[in-house]
């Protein structure tokens, strides 16, 4: 039986249902279930790890951490920003690197990514969690804060 997984929320921001997230795959949950989180729009945001684990996959609008128990959460900052090509991102880490809950992965500006047409919502995913075992602690609308437990995965 894996252990209790708490998942923190990777920015500040405002919770939202992921069936709230304006884009079909996330609000399908296709790759797994979670929350969406609206950020605010005051300025550059540092983006944190929301779980302690390994960076398998890292690219400057999205990345996936796995923990040790093979569990992996997936945060994508904003939607359609791979179009951006990285501009506007700075990366604080590596793939491979190890990372703790709370530590500073990425850089970003949420104002700038809706200046240029895109939704800057951030889905935090269980990757191919089972619904039933991810709960959220936050409910929709409320506000978090970078850090604060988020989601629950059994």
């Amino acid at each position: 039986m894996p252990q209790l997984l708490t998942v923190l929320a990777p920015v500040a921001g405002t919770a939202l249902a992921l069936a709230d997230v304006p884009d079909p795959v996330f609000a399908g949950a296709i790759v797994g279930p979670g929350l969406g989180i609206d950020p605010p729009r005051d300025g550059t945001v540092d983006v944190v790890a929301p779980i302690d684990g390994t960076i398998v996959k890292l690219h400057p609008h999205a990345f996936v951490i796995q923990a040790d128990e093979a569990r992996a959460v997936l945060v994508h900052l904003g939607l359609d920003t791979v179009q951006l090509q990285g501009e506007g991102f700075t990366l604080h880490v590596a793939e491979g690197d190890r990372v703790q809950g709370g530590a500073r992965v990425v850089t970003w500006d949420p104002a700038a990514v809706e200046a240029g047409g895109r939704s800057p919502i951030c889905p935090v995913v269980a990757l191919q969690g089972d619904a039933a075992a991810v709960r959220g602690l936050a409910e929709p609308g409320q506000k978090v804060e970078a850090g604060q437990p988020f989601l629950e995965w059994d």
